[in-house]
């Protein structure tokens, strides 16, 4: 495959690639919001906040749009919530071997 293409993939997955960035995406997969409700959701500083929506919006991945005095977010693609969930399902399921390598190991004299 071309390694520009695998290079965009990369820089997509980079994007993703912060805890408070990963949280934006989940609220915004419920409705847009402007920064003053995302800040009190996430419970952290306005220019935190900023920064990472900075960066999502420079990778495409959420668009935002001036009403008044307030910036609006919401997400590019909706597919991004399916992405989240199917993520979510992966996760459960290592957890899921993860308990089971447990109890294993439990059982174990």
């Amino acid at each position: 495959m071309n390694q520009h293409i695998q290079q965009f993939k990369a820089d997509f997955y980079k994007a993703l690639a912060h805890p408070m960035r990963i949280r934006i995406l989940e609220v915004l997969s419920e409705g847009e919001k402007n920064v003053n409700e995302l800040q009190s959701i996430l419970g952290s500083e306005g220019s935190a906040v900023s920064q990472q929506l900075a960066v999502l919006r420079n990778k495409n991945v959420v668009h935002s749009v001036k009403e008044g005095t307030s910036v609006i977010y919401s997400l590019r693609d909706p597919l991004i919530k399916d992405l989240l969930s199917v993520t979510k399902q992966i996760f459960d399921n290592h957890l899921v071997d993860a308990i089971t390598l447990l109890e294993d190991i439990r059982k174990e004299p």
